[in-house]
């Protein structure tokens, strides 16, 4: 299944070869996967694969339902789908953006900018449309109290397992984009930056069995920055067009003031509340006042770190803007050339020569000497 056209033929594993053909190679594998499905020797391993572990039946008032906790199995489905996102990846690149971005004439900065944008809009759109879904089925909204309550959430629905599993699969993937991808060096560090934010907050929801909170974070974490790469496209598009930027710097503070409140309130208050209050790993029971200012502490630090980000970035911004105002007001206007009064001659002109109104000519003859 070959994603890009290719002119060059390069080395067999050569360095090249696997930068151009990396979808290819992710697809081979997970057909490889999938194939193994089809043999009841391979089943087995292959279902290790595709599908979340260490199920548990939990006995409820209709019955019983399958939930399910965390282990180390879960790095080999983590694996898997991190091959999926890569090919996810070469199709929206292969197929939309790079289509787009043809017509757009982009430089080389533009360009990589917007292939960035491009692909955290599909990204952020589907992780919103989904992470709402399971917190509006889940009742997390209906319910903030369920956000704490019953600490610790070891338990976990299927499809808040499979969203966590898929989070953290994207986020890994994103590391060796970077080299498939040949993004500049200046830009990785700051890539680096977010995507290593991101898996911190994430593995920690996931891994203290704060998965419920998580969600309803991510959740606004997202759509902020959902609507940030959305006016990055648009400006890419038409520079005169920043209207996207206002709205999303004003959905910005809101959300970090939104998080910082949450986040207090649920693990300040609502877990120092809760009943069993003791370091227990095994139990995953992390409840203790160590734990939660450890917590609270990172929460705290990383919005205090992206709006510090924000109101730099804000104010350059400005500076820039209001001294290009002040370059064009101290250019003097260019004076206007005064309007020459021409006298034209009686008569008219005829083949260069004025003539006068009986024919003759009105230039002075020479008298020829004698």
């Amino acid at each position: 299944m070959a994603f890009r056209r290719r002119t060059k033929s390069y080395p067999l594993f050569s360095q090249e070869f696997v930068i151009h053909n990396h979808a290819d190679i992710g697809f081979c594998l997970v057909l490889c996967v999938l194939i193994g499905l089809m043999f009841e020797v391979t089943a087995k391993t292959a279902f290790l694969f595709i599908l979340p572990q260490y199920n548990v039946s939990v006995p409820t008032a209709d019955g019983e339902m399958v939930h399910y906790h965390y282990g180390p199995k879960d790095l080999v489905t983590v694996l898997f789908y991190i091959f999926i996102t890569i090919i996810l990846h070469a199709v929206v690149q292969e197929y939309i953006l790079d289509k787009i971005s043809k017509r757009l004439h982009l430089s080389k900065v533009k360009h990589s900018k917007f292939n960035e944008s491009g692909q955290l809009v599909v990204f952020h759109l589907s992780s919103v449309i989904w992470c709402f879904y399971v917190v509006v089925t889940e009742g997390y909204l209906t319910n903030p109290r369920s956000l704490w309550e019953d600490y610790p959430h070891v338990h976990l629905p299927f499809q808040v397992k499979f969203f966590y599993l898929c989070q953290l699969a994207y986020w890994l993937h994103a590391l060796p984009e970077l080299y498939f991808q040949k993004v500049r060096k200046e830009e990785i560090p700051r890539q680096l930056q977010y995507i290593c934010l991101y898996l911190v907050h994430i593995a920690g929801a996931y891994l203290l069995n704060l998965s419920r909170l998580g969600l309803v974070l991510l959740l606004l974490q997202y759509s902020a920055e959902f609507l940030f790469h959305t006016a990055r496209l648009c400006y890419f598009a038409d520079e005169n067009n920043e209207k996207l930027f206002n709205a999303w710097a004003a959905a910005f503070g809101v959300t970090r003031l939104f998080i910082l409140t949450l986040a207090v309130l649920a693990i300040g208050f609502g877990l120092a509340r809760v009943e069993n209050q003791a370091f227990d790993p095994e139990k995953g029971n992390f409840n203790t006042l160590l734990c939660r200012l450890c917590m609270l502490l990172l929460v705290c630090a990383a919005q205090a770190w992206l709006m510090w980000r924000f109101i730099h970035s804000q104010l350059r911004h400005w500076r820039e803007h209001w001294s290009e105002q002040s370059a064009k007001r101290r250019v003097p206007a260019a004076p206007r050339l005064a309007a020459r009064l021409i006298k034209r001659e009686s008569g008219y002109h005829e083949n260069g020569v004025v003539k006068a109104e009986n024919g003759t000519s009105t230039r002075t003859k020479k008298l020829k000497s004698p």
